[in-house]
């Protein structure tokens, strides 16, 4: 336990930048959850998952004097893991299956375990059906929260394909996951 586990991640972004090791872990501990998340909705791989995160951080880490607003250092963070999974995947040619979401974190009672990790498999399925480059537009506008220009800029696209591949994504999955509106 570090006396920074309560501060701010401004405060902390600014002291890892000017080099302080304890800060920086205190991020990298507060939010690698969130980042792992993310790369594995990205990449299908827990495997390429750790890999992309440890390549982000340490890319983070020579990077953070570069940093220009600090308070916004977790999406700053899930930009680079975003890079770094969309470059593994255009080094590769298979890709493995999504990992399962463990839903017991979410709700309470068995029913409403069971019946949300039937819908996440039934979604993750779906997702994975889509083609790489719909698959990642879509999971950078739905899971990160990413603009449409920031995702067009992170993949070296126009908007318009941006928006073409979040249309057909969002079409596709609505049509997948009809059976799931109907209960």
């Amino acid at each position: 336990m570090s006396a920074l586990d309560d501060a701010a991640d401004a405060l902390l972004a600014q002291r890892a930048a000017d080099g302080d090791e304890i800060a920086f872990a205190v991020l990298v501990r507060r939010h690698a959850g969130y980042l792992r998340a993310f790369a594995i909705r990205l990449t299908r791989s827990g495997a390429d998952a750790d890999d992309v995160v440890q390549e982000a951080l340490i890319t983070a880490w020579r990077r953070l004097p570069e940093l220009r607003e600090p308070a916004k250092v977790r999406g700053w963070l899930a930009t680079i893991v975003a890079r770094k999974a969309t470059d593994r995947i255009r080094s590769r040619r298979e890709t493995d299956p999504i990992d399962e979401i463990d839903p017991a974190a979410v709700t309470d009672g068995p029913e409403e375990r069971a019946v949300l990790s039937s819908q996440l498999q039934a979604l993750a399925a779906a997702v994975d059906t889509l083609p790489d480059e719909v698959r990642v537009t879509w999971t950078l506008r739905e899971i990160s929260g990413a603009s449409y220009d920031e995702i067009a800029e992170r993949l070296e696209v126009p908007v318009s394909t941006v928006r073409g591949r979040l249309a057909r994504a969002r079409a596709h999955l609505l049509e997948q996951m009809m059976e799931w509106r109907q209960t």
